[in-house]
C-alpha cells in the first residue's frame, strides 16, 4: 500500500485539542490580526475567513459575529447580512478561481460533520470538474496548488463591499469549456 504523508494535520489535531476557545470569537478579537486570523471581510454582524485546513484554495467560510449554535438563534439582520456575504463570496471566488462549480455547506452539531461546534459558519468551496478532493476519503491528504498565504492576499484583494450591486457571473454551459 502507498503511503501519503499530511503532517499539517497534526498541527490542527493538536491545535484543536488544546483551545477550548471558539475560533471565530477569537479570530474577531483583534482586527490588527486579519492576516494572522485569515479574516477576508468583515461586516457588522458577519465576516468571512479563509479555512485553515482547506479541502481546495479558496475554501472560505462565513460566520455571524454572535456565538451561536443554531440558525434559529440568530435575527434577520444577521441571516440578511449571512445570505448577501455568500452571495458575494460566490461572485469573487468565481472571479479569483474560475471555479466549474462551488459547494455551500452548513454543518449543525457534531454528528452532522460541524468541526467548531458551538458558533455556526457557512463553507463556501471552490470546486474543479476532475478535482483531487477524493484525496481525503482515500489518503487523508489535500492536494493545494498555491499557499494559504497566497490565497488570502488573493481573495482580500479581490473582496469589496458586499453593499455594491453584484453583477451576474457568467455561466458556461458544460458543452462550452
Amino acid at each position: 500500500m502507498k503511503q501519503i504523508w499530511s503532517p499539517w494535520r497534526m498541527k490542527y489535531i493538536l491545535s484543536h485539542e488544546r483551545s477550548p476557545e471558539c475560533i471565530f470569537c477569537h479570530a474577531l478579537e483583534d482586527p490588527s490580526n486579519d492576516a494572522l486570523n485569515l479574516v477576508v471581510f468583515r461586516g457588522k454582524k458577519a465576516f468571512v475567513i479563509l479555512n485553515r485546513y482547506p479541502y481546495t484554495s479558496g475554501h472560505l467560510m462565513v460566520v455571524p459575529n454572535a456565538h451561536e449554535a443554531s440558525l434559529t438563534r440568530i435575527d434577520a439582520a444577521t441571516s440578511a447580512e449571512l445570505m448577501a456575504l455568500l452571495q458575494w463570496a460566490e461572485h469573487v471566488l468565481r472571479q479569483v478561481y474560475h471555479p466549474d462549480g462551488l459547494n455551500l455547506g452548513l454543518n449543525l452539531g457534531a454528528a452532522a460533520g460541524a468541526g467548531v461546534v458551538g458558533h455556526i459558519h457557512f463553507h463556501v468551496v471552490p470546486r474543479w470538474e476532475g478535482d483531487t478532493n477524493f484525496m481525503t476519503a482515500v489518503g487523508d491528504a489535500r492536494v493545494l496548488p498555491e499557499s494559504l498565504e497566497d490565497t488570502y492576499q488573493r481573495l482580500r484583494a479581490a473582496w469589496r463591499s458586499p453593499l455594491e450591486p453584484l453583477p451576474q457571473p457568467p455561466l458556461k454551459a458544460p458543452h462550452d469549456r
